[in-house]
């Protein structure tokens, strides 16, 4: 099934994908397509990737670490933690992790009406021209906090970056070191995933499959960028094989005690979203995931509710500002979601 729904996911588009399926049998792993644009080298089988938003179960996860050891509270006011940013005081750090906070997507809020209010620049020809540009997450959330609100704290739900870069703040406040080293210290240490890391630069270890992007007649290849636009909505570089072990070990239970698992996966109604993970219900069952796209860069993470089995991909293509893929990656992710875990 690998190798053929792998070469199915390269006809519709993308330019290489890697797979990986853990079971009680082992690791199942599938690679096709090509590692570089006109290349005929296809991707590493545990090369490194940008994740994108599965940055955010990480973050999640790092928050819960410092609930269960009694540092902070689900329900503390963010505003009592990070005063200096005027955040509205009902708005609690679940709401961060659950996106019910309303506050401002700092990367550009989309209304269900087709309406767009921009955020930063993060694509077009300004943005190529400063992808090296380091931007300091207060920043950006100060950018977002002189917004107005998408709606009243805690009364609708909204997916919106900031809301992790102001998790990450909140980390790096109560663990009182910076947050690459409270990451490696709550979440990645613990589960020994070496090749997981917050990046403070463009670099990103070899190996490594090459991301790009078109503009216009022009195709950049953007594998080495500054992240930080993003921040903790989805910076982190990690490996199909870590993916798999950190997702695997979250859903058993291995990071976080059990009534505060069960708050993480305890989806909201209007979305299925719990705190910093996708609840759905599949032919098979219950299945965790998060899946996040990294401008050329695109990473996957499913696993089943008791963690017995679980799907990473790693996938490299050429982006443009018209997510002109996104309807073949829905597609194919979703076959390939219902072929794993029927």
């Amino acid at each position: 099934m690998g190798n053929e729904l792998a070469q199915v996911m390269v006809d519709a588009g993308l330019l290489g994908v890697t797979i990986r399926v853990r079971d009680e049998h082992g690791d199942q792993i599938a690679c096709a397509g090509s590692s570089e644009l006109d290349g005929s080298a296809q991707p590493p089988p545990n090369g490194y990737v940008r994740i994108g938003s599965n940055t955010k179960t990480f973050v999640a996860a790092a928050v819960l670490r410092l609930v269960a050891d009694g540092r902070v509270g689900l329900d503390d006011a963010v505003d009592a933690h990070l005063p200096e940013f005027g955040v509205d005081p009902r708005i609690t750090v679940r709401m961060l992790l659950q996106h019910t906070s309303g506050i401002f997507n700092h990367t550009g809020e989309y209304y269900e009406d087709g309406t767009v209010a921009p955020g930063i620049p993060w694509q077009g020809r300004e943005w190529l021209d400063n992808r090296f540009q380091s931007h300091r997450p207060e920043d950006l959330v100060r950018f977002a906090l002189a917004k107005p609100a998408r709606f009243e704290p805690g009364a609708d739900w909204s997916y919106s970056n900031t809301n992790y870069v102001i998790a990450r703040l909140l980390v790096q406040r109560i663990a009182g070191v910076p947050f690459a080293e409270a990451m490696r210290e709550l979440v990645l240490d613990p589960l020994g995933l070496d090749d997981t890391s917050v990046p403070t630069g463009p670099e990103i270890a070899e190996p490594h499959a090459h991301a790009y992007h078109r503009h216009e007649d022009e195709t950049i290849d953007l594998t080495r960028l500054d992240p930080s636009w993003i921040s903790s909505g989805g910076d982190m570089i990690s490996t199909t094989a870590d993916l798999a072990t950190f997702v695997g070990a979250l859903v058993r239970g291995e990071l976080l005690p059990a009534p505060l698992l069960a708050e993480m996966l305890d989806p909201h109604p209007k979305v299925g979203y719990g705190l910093g993970v996708f609840v759905q219900e599949t032919g098979g069952g219950k299945v965790i995931s998060h899946n996040g796209g990294a401008m050329g860069h695109a990473a996957l993470m499913y696993a089943t509710a008791d963690g017995g089995k679980v799907l990473t991909a790693a996938l490299n293509y050429v982006d443009d500002a018209g997510l002109s893929l996104a309807p073949a990656f829905q597609e194919m992710t979703k076959r390939l979601v219902d072929e794993t875990f029927h």
